[in-house]
Protein backbone atom coordinates (compact mmCIF):
# COMPACT_ATOMS: atom_id res chain seq x y z
CA UNK A 1 0.00 0.00 0.00
CA UNK A 2 1.26 3.24 -0.95
CA UNK A 3 0.97 6.18 1.97
CA UNK A 4 0.04 9.66 0.50
CA UNK A 5 1.23 12.89 2.56
CA UNK A 6 0.13 15.74 1.76
CA UNK A 7 2.13 18.61 2.41
CA UNK A 8 0.87 19.92 5.28
CA UNK A 9 0.56 16.64 6.77
CA UNK A 10 4.01 16.02 5.18
CA UNK A 11 5.34 18.75 7.47
CA UNK A 12 3.47 18.15 10.44
CA UNK A 13 5.68 14.39 9.99
CA UNK A 14 9.00 16.04 9.91
CA UNK A 15 8.50 19.01 12.58
CA UNK A 16 7.03 16.25 14.78
CA UNK A 17 9.92 14.12 14.14
CA UNK A 18 12.92 16.88 14.13
CA UNK A 19 11.68 17.70 17.88
CA UNK A 20 9.50 21.15 17.28
CA UNK A 21 6.03 19.90 18.07
CA UNK A 22 7.10 18.96 21.59
CA UNK A 23 5.03 20.14 24.94
CA UNK A 24 7.13 23.18 26.38
CA UNK A 25 7.31 21.86 30.28
CA UNK A 26 10.40 22.30 32.31
CA UNK A 27 13.46 20.58 30.39
CA UNK A 28 15.17 18.18 32.89
CA UNK A 29 19.16 16.93 32.20
CA UNK A 30 17.67 13.86 31.87
CA UNK A 31 15.20 15.30 29.10
CA UNK A 32 17.73 17.00 27.37
CA UNK A 33 19.34 13.33 26.79
CA UNK A 34 16.46 11.95 25.97
CA UNK A 35 15.96 14.99 23.25
CA UNK A 36 19.02 14.92 21.62
CA UNK A 37 18.73 11.20 21.29
CA UNK A 38 15.13 11.62 19.21
CA UNK A 39 16.43 13.91 16.78
CA UNK A 40 19.72 11.95 16.71
CA UNK A 41 22.41 15.22 16.75
CA UNK A 42 22.68 18.76 17.19
CA UNK A 43 25.69 20.52 15.06
CA UNK A 44 27.91 22.56 16.71
CA UNK A 45 29.23 25.97 15.16
CA UNK A 46 31.56 28.26 16.59
CA UNK A 47 29.54 31.47 15.29
CA UNK A 48 27.52 32.92 18.11
CA UNK A 49 25.80 36.12 16.62
CA UNK A 50 23.04 35.82 19.17
CA UNK A 51 23.91 31.85 20.50
CA UNK A 52 26.09 29.57 19.24
CA UNK A 53 24.35 26.57 16.85
CA UNK A 54 23.71 24.19 19.57
CA UNK A 55 22.38 25.95 22.24
CA UNK A 56 20.08 27.98 19.76
CA UNK A 57 18.93 25.03 18.68
CA UNK A 58 17.85 23.07 21.80
CA UNK A 59 16.10 26.19 22.72
CA UNK A 60 14.40 26.18 20.10
CA UNK A 61 12.82 23.14 21.39
CA UNK A 62 12.21 23.93 24.57
CA UNK A 63 12.86 27.16 26.28
CA UNK A 64 13.88 26.23 29.81
CA UNK A 65 16.70 25.03 28.05
CA UNK A 66 20.18 25.29 30.28
CA UNK A 67 23.21 25.39 28.76
CA UNK A 68 24.83 23.64 31.95
CA UNK A 69 22.87 20.55 31.52
CA UNK A 70 24.65 20.26 28.34
CA UNK A 71 27.86 20.72 29.27
CA UNK A 72 27.19 17.99 32.39
CA UNK A 73 26.45 15.34 29.90
CA UNK A 74 29.09 16.23 27.66
CA UNK A 75 32.02 16.69 29.96
CA UNK A 76 30.66 15.29 33.28
CA UNK A 77 28.29 12.24 32.57
CA UNK A 78 30.14 11.78 29.05
CA UNK A 79 26.47 10.55 28.06
CA UNK A 80 27.16 12.38 24.67
CA UNK A 81 29.85 13.00 22.77
CA UNK A 82 31.67 15.44 20.25
CA UNK A 83 32.04 14.08 16.30
CA UNK A 84 31.24 14.54 12.91
CA UNK A 85 28.11 13.72 10.80
CA UNK A 86 28.03 15.86 8.00
CA UNK A 87 29.57 18.54 9.92
CA UNK A 88 30.92 18.82 13.56
CA UNK A 89 27.51 17.72 16.31
CA UNK A 90 26.99 16.87 19.49
CA UNK A 91 25.79 13.14 19.44
CA UNK A 92 24.29 10.32 22.23
CA UNK A 93 27.31 7.85 23.29
CA UNK A 94 25.21 5.07 23.17
CA UNK A 95 25.69 5.75 19.13
CA UNK A 96 29.55 5.04 19.67
CA UNK A 97 30.06 1.58 18.72
CA UNK A 98 28.36 2.46 15.45
CA UNK A 99 30.92 5.70 15.08
CA UNK A 100 33.87 3.05 15.47
CA UNK A 101 33.02 2.50 11.44
CA UNK A 102 33.08 5.67 10.50
CA UNK A 103 36.75 6.06 12.21
CA UNK A 104 37.53 2.94 10.24
CA UNK A 105 36.69 4.32 7.12
CA UNK A 106 37.96 7.57 7.57
CA UNK A 107 41.58 6.31 8.76
CA UNK A 108 43.03 5.64 4.98
CA UNK A 109 41.39 8.57 3.34
CA UNK A 110 42.61 11.06 5.88
CA UNK A 111 46.28 9.41 6.41
CA UNK A 112 46.17 9.57 2.55
CA UNK A 113 45.01 13.08 1.76
CA UNK A 114 46.87 14.50 5.03
CA UNK A 115 49.75 12.88 4.42
CA UNK A 116 50.22 14.37 0.74
CA UNK A 117 49.82 17.76 2.06
CA UNK A 118 53.71 17.57 3.14
CA UNK A 119 56.47 14.82 1.79
CA UNK A 120 57.69 13.63 5.07
CA UNK A 121 56.81 13.97 8.69
CA UNK A 122 53.08 12.70 8.81
CA UNK A 123 53.45 9.74 10.43
CA UNK A 124 56.13 11.44 13.52
CA UNK A 125 54.10 14.29 13.76
CA UNK A 126 50.49 11.55 14.48
CA UNK A 127 52.94 9.32 16.89
CA UNK A 128 54.46 12.43 18.90
CA UNK A 129 50.89 14.58 19.36
CA UNK A 130 49.27 11.16 20.51
CA UNK A 131 51.93 9.88 23.01
CA UNK A 132 51.84 13.48 24.82
CA UNK A 133 48.27 13.10 25.08
CA UNK A 134 48.93 9.55 26.59
CA UNK A 135 51.63 11.47 28.70
CA UNK A 136 50.57 14.33 29.95
CA UNK A 137 46.74 14.02 29.60
CA UNK A 138 44.16 16.89 28.25
CA UNK A 139 45.43 18.87 25.76
CA UNK A 140 44.92 21.49 22.82
CA UNK A 141 46.06 22.56 19.73
CA UNK A 142 47.80 25.78 21.35
CA UNK A 143 49.96 23.59 24.14
CA UNK A 144 51.73 22.50 20.49
CA UNK A 145 52.19 25.56 18.98
CA UNK A 146 55.60 27.12 20.35
CA UNK A 147 56.77 23.16 18.96
CA UNK A 148 59.97 23.97 15.99
CA UNK A 149 58.26 23.87 12.30
CA UNK A 150 58.95 22.11 9.67
CA UNK A 151 61.16 24.52 6.99
CA UNK A 152 58.68 25.66 4.10
CA UNK A 153 55.49 25.51 6.00
CA UNK A 154 53.42 22.71 5.88
CA UNK A 155 49.36 23.36 6.24
CA UNK A 156 46.78 26.18 6.93
CA UNK A 157 46.61 23.94 10.59
CA UNK A 158 50.44 23.90 12.15
CA UNK A 159 50.99 19.94 12.16
CA UNK A 160 50.57 18.93 15.78
CA UNK A 161 46.65 20.08 15.01
CA UNK A 162 46.21 18.50 11.99
CA UNK A 163 47.82 15.34 14.28
CA UNK A 164 44.76 15.65 16.78
CA UNK A 165 42.31 16.11 14.33
CA UNK A 166 43.56 13.30 12.53
CA UNK A 167 43.38 10.89 15.73
CA UNK A 168 39.97 12.56 16.67
CA UNK A 169 38.64 12.05 13.47
CA UNK A 170 39.75 8.18 13.15
CA UNK A 171 38.85 7.35 16.57
CA UNK A 172 41.84 7.45 18.95
CA UNK A 173 41.37 10.88 20.60
CA UNK A 174 37.77 12.01 21.27
CA UNK A 175 36.81 15.71 23.04
CA UNK A 176 37.03 16.05 26.71
CA UNK A 177 35.28 19.38 26.71
CA UNK A 178 36.47 22.72 25.30
CA UNK A 179 37.89 26.56 26.55
CA UNK A 180 36.22 29.19 25.03
CA UNK A 181 35.50 27.04 22.13
CA UNK A 182 38.98 25.30 21.42
CA UNK A 183 38.44 21.36 21.58
CA UNK A 184 40.42 19.41 24.45
CA UNK A 185 41.35 16.36 23.00
CA UNK A 186 42.05 13.51 25.52
CA UNK A 187 42.79 9.50 25.10
CA UNK A 188 39.29 8.19 23.79
CA UNK A 189 39.60 5.47 26.59
CA UNK A 190 39.55 8.71 29.12
CA UNK A 191 36.57 9.77 27.74
CA UNK A 192 33.73 7.12 25.91
CA UNK A 193 32.07 4.95 28.75
CA UNK A 194 33.89 2.08 28.28
CA UNK A 195 30.20 0.30 27.98
CA UNK A 196 30.02 1.97 24.75
CA UNK A 197 33.38 2.26 24.19
CA UNK A 198 34.28 -1.69 24.03
CA UNK A 199 30.53 -2.55 22.15
CA UNK A 200 31.26 -3.45 18.77
CA UNK A 201 28.78 -4.22 15.65
CA UNK A 202 29.16 -5.89 12.39
CA UNK A 203 28.95 -4.11 9.20
CA UNK A 204 25.92 -5.32 8.75
CA UNK A 205 24.43 -4.00 11.96
CA UNK A 206 25.59 -0.94 11.03
CA UNK A 207 24.25 -0.45 8.13
CA UNK A 208 21.41 -1.76 8.99
CA UNK A 209 21.19 0.72 12.32
CA UNK A 210 22.42 3.87 10.27
CA UNK A 211 19.67 3.83 7.40
CA UNK A 212 16.82 2.85 9.88
CA UNK A 213 18.22 5.29 12.76
CA UNK A 214 17.82 7.79 9.98
CA UNK A 215 14.41 7.03 8.31
CA UNK A 216 12.82 6.66 12.26
CA UNK A 217 14.20 10.75 12.49
CA UNK A 218 13.27 12.08 9.45
CA UNK A 219 9.61 10.08 8.76
CA UNK A 220 9.86 9.52 5.49
CA UNK A 221 13.13 9.45 3.22
CA UNK A 222 14.64 8.64 -0.46
CA UNK A 223 17.67 6.76 -0.26
CA UNK A 224 19.44 9.47 -0.80
CA UNK A 225 18.25 11.64 2.33
CA UNK A 226 18.66 8.03 4.40
CA UNK A 227 22.57 8.34 3.47
CA UNK A 228 23.10 12.37 3.84
CA UNK A 229 21.19 12.26 7.48
CA UNK A 230 24.05 10.56 9.65
CA UNK A 231 26.62 10.88 6.97
CA UNK A 232 28.07 7.31 7.52
CA UNK A 233 26.56 5.01 5.08
CA UNK A 234 26.87 5.84 0.94
CA UNK A 235 23.93 6.51 -1.17
CA UNK A 236 24.66 2.98 -2.70
CA UNK A 237 24.52 1.52 0.55
CA UNK A 238 21.40 3.26 1.63
CA UNK A 239 19.55 2.05 -2.11
CA UNK A 240 20.88 -1.10 -1.50
CA UNK A 241 19.83 -1.19 2.49
CA UNK A 242 16.08 0.07 1.13
CA UNK A 243 16.06 -3.06 -1.92
CA UNK A 244 16.70 -5.80 0.95
CA UNK A 245 14.14 -4.36 3.31
CA UNK A 246 11.30 -3.69 1.13
CA UNK A 247 8.90 -5.86 3.58
CA UNK A 248 9.87 -3.57 6.73
CA UNK A 249 8.85 -0.59 4.26
CA UNK A 250 5.84 0.97 2.65
CA UNK A 251 6.46 3.31 -0.22
CA UNK A 252 4.78 7.64 0.60
CA UNK A 253 4.34 9.95 -1.83
CA UNK A 254 4.90 13.31 -0.43
CA UNK A 255 3.21 16.70 -1.72
CA UNK A 256 5.69 19.07 -2.07
CA UNK A 257 5.55 22.71 -3.10
CA UNK A 258 7.80 25.32 -5.16
CA UNK A 259 9.03 28.24 -3.95
CA UNK A 260 5.49 30.29 -4.78
CA UNK A 261 3.68 27.84 -2.24
CA UNK A 262 2.13 25.93 -4.92
CA UNK A 263 1.55 22.27 -4.99
CA UNK A 264 4.72 20.39 -6.49
CA UNK A 265 4.93 16.65 -8.29
CA UNK A 266 4.55 13.99 -5.21
CA UNK A 267 8.10 12.83 -4.55
CA UNK A 268 8.19 8.86 -4.04
CA UNK A 269 9.46 8.37 -0.38
CA UNK A 270 9.95 5.28 2.13
CA UNK A 271 8.46 4.86 5.15
CA UNK A 272 8.64 1.94 7.74
CA UNK A 273 5.34 -0.26 7.23
CA UNK A 274 2.31 0.96 9.79
CA UNK A 275 3.51 4.66 9.86
CA UNK A 276 0.45 6.06 8.50
CA UNK A 277 -2.03 5.58 11.89
CA UNK A 278 1.78 6.90 13.51
CA UNK A 279 1.58 9.70 11.32
CA UNK A 280 -1.42 10.37 11.98
CA UNK A 281 -1.67 10.29 15.66
CA UNK A 282 1.56 12.65 15.92
CA UNK A 283 0.76 16.53 16.98
CA UNK A 284 0.53 19.90 15.15
CA UNK A 285 3.71 21.68 15.52
CA UNK A 286 2.57 24.83 18.31
CA UNK A 287 1.11 28.03 16.43
CA UNK A 288 3.52 30.39 17.90
CA UNK A 289 6.61 32.15 16.00
CA UNK A 290 9.85 30.71 16.63
CA UNK A 291 13.36 32.09 15.34
CA UNK A 292 15.54 28.94 14.08
CA UNK A 293 19.67 28.63 13.79
CA UNK A 294 20.81 28.66 10.36
CA UNK A 295 22.14 24.99 11.35
CA UNK A 296 18.75 24.02 12.75
CA UNK A 297 18.22 20.51 11.13
CA UNK A 298 14.96 21.22 10.36
CA UNK A 299 16.85 22.49 7.33
CA UNK A 300 19.93 21.14 7.56
CA UNK A 301 18.81 19.43 4.04
CA UNK A 302 18.38 22.60 2.04
CA UNK A 303 16.69 20.98 -0.86
CA UNK A 304 14.33 18.96 1.30
CA UNK A 305 13.28 22.37 3.16
CA UNK A 306 12.65 23.84 0.05
CA UNK A 307 10.43 21.06 -1.01
CA UNK A 308 8.53 20.65 1.90
CA UNK A 309 8.00 24.89 2.68
CA UNK A 310 9.14 26.52 -0.07
CA UNK A 311 11.30 27.84 1.90
CA UNK A 312 14.84 28.82 -0.21
CA UNK A 313 17.66 29.31 2.52
CA UNK A 314 21.02 29.51 2.23
CA UNK A 315 24.03 30.61 4.81
CA UNK A 316 25.51 33.51 3.43
CA UNK A 317 28.73 34.00 5.76
CA UNK A 318 31.34 33.12 3.26
CA UNK A 319 29.80 35.16 0.23
CA UNK A 320 30.90 38.65 -0.30
CA UNK A 321 29.31 41.19 1.48
CA UNK A 322 28.46 42.86 -1.61
CA UNK A 323 26.71 39.58 -3.39
CA UNK A 324 24.57 38.83 -0.60
CA UNK A 325 20.70 38.75 -0.94
CA UNK A 326 20.10 38.45 2.89
CA UNK A 327 23.12 39.25 5.27
CA UNK A 328 25.75 37.41 6.60
CA UNK A 329 23.94 35.50 9.22
CA UNK A 330 20.36 35.37 8.76
CA UNK A 331 17.91 33.29 11.31
CA UNK A 332 14.94 31.31 9.46
CA UNK A 333 11.20 31.89 11.52
CA UNK A 334 8.95 29.22 11.70
CA UNK A 335 5.43 29.93 12.68
CA UNK A 336 3.29 27.15 13.18
CA UNK A 337 4.63 25.02 9.91
CA UNK A 338 4.93 27.06 8.24
CA UNK A 339 8.56 29.52 7.44
CA UNK A 340 7.58 32.64 7.28
CA UNK A 341 10.36 34.57 7.29
CA UNK A 342 14.15 35.62 7.75
CA UNK A 343 15.56 37.73 10.56
CA UNK A 344 18.98 39.91 10.62
CA UNK A 345 19.67 40.00 13.99
CA UNK A 346 22.83 40.15 16.72
CA UNK A 347 24.24 40.09 20.35
CA UNK A 348 25.87 42.94 21.12
CA UNK A 349 27.11 41.95 24.81
CA UNK A 350 28.73 45.09 25.46
CA UNK A 351 25.74 47.57 24.90
CA UNK A 352 23.34 44.77 26.63
CA UNK A 353 20.97 45.12 23.45
CA UNK A 354 19.88 42.40 20.90
CA UNK A 355 20.15 44.93 17.68
CA UNK A 356 17.60 43.49 14.99
CA UNK A 357 18.26 44.94 11.62
CA UNK A 358 15.80 43.43 9.24
CA UNK A 359 12.92 41.87 8.56
CA UNK A 360 12.16 39.90 5.42
CA UNK A 361 8.73 38.32 5.24
CA UNK A 362 8.26 35.61 2.73
CA UNK A 363 5.67 36.47 -0.04
CA UNK A 364 2.11 36.62 0.49
CA UNK A 365 3.13 36.53 4.19
CA UNK A 366 1.38 39.98 6.15
CA UNK A 367 3.36 42.07 8.70
CA UNK A 368 0.17 42.21 11.09
CA UNK A 369 -0.09 43.39 14.41
CA UNK A 370 -0.49 40.00 16.19
CA UNK A 371 2.42 38.29 13.78
CA UNK A 372 4.80 41.54 14.71
CA UNK A 373 3.58 41.13 18.61
CA UNK A 374 4.01 37.61 18.43
CA UNK A 375 8.09 38.48 16.88
CA UNK A 376 8.90 40.57 19.67
CA UNK A 377 7.22 38.23 22.51
CA UNK A 378 10.08 35.68 20.84
CA UNK A 379 13.17 38.00 20.28
CA UNK A 380 12.19 38.70 24.08
CA UNK A 381 12.85 35.43 24.85
CA UNK A 382 16.03 35.69 23.24
CA UNK A 383 17.44 38.51 24.36
CA UNK A 384 17.29 37.10 28.07
CA UNK A 385 18.80 33.58 26.59
CA UNK A 386 21.85 35.86 24.87
CA UNK A 387 22.07 37.95 28.48
CA UNK A 388 21.20 40.69 27.24
CA UNK A 389 18.73 43.30 28.19
CA UNK A 390 16.84 45.15 26.04
CA UNK A 391 15.97 44.80 22.09
CA UNK A 392 16.99 47.63 19.57
CA UNK A 393 14.84 48.14 16.16
CA UNK A 394 17.19 49.56 13.48
CA UNK A 395 15.41 51.98 11.72
CA UNK A 396 13.61 50.82 8.38
CA UNK A 397 13.94 46.55 9.97
CA UNK A 398 11.18 46.02 8.77
CA UNK A 399 12.11 46.97 5.34
CA UNK A 400 9.94 49.84 4.31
Amino acid sequence: MTIRLSNSDARRVFLATQGLSRPRGALSKAGLLELIEAIGFVQVDSIATVERAHHHILFARNPSYRREHLTALLEKDHALFEHWTHDAAIIPSTFFPYWKHRFARAKATLAERWRSWHENGFETYVDHVLERVRREGPLMARHFEAEKRPPGGWWNWHPEKTALEYHWRTGALAIAGREGFQKVYDLTERVIPARHRDAEVDEAAFIDWACASALQRLGFATHGEIAAFWDLVTPTEAKEWVEANRDRLEPVLIEGVDGKGQSGKPRASHAFAGSAALFAALPAPPARLRVLSPFDPLLRDRARAERLFGFSYRIEVFVPAEKRVYGYYVFPILEGDRMVGRLDMKADRKAGTLDVRRLWLEPGVRATKGRLDALDTELTRHARFAGVERIVYAEGWRGE
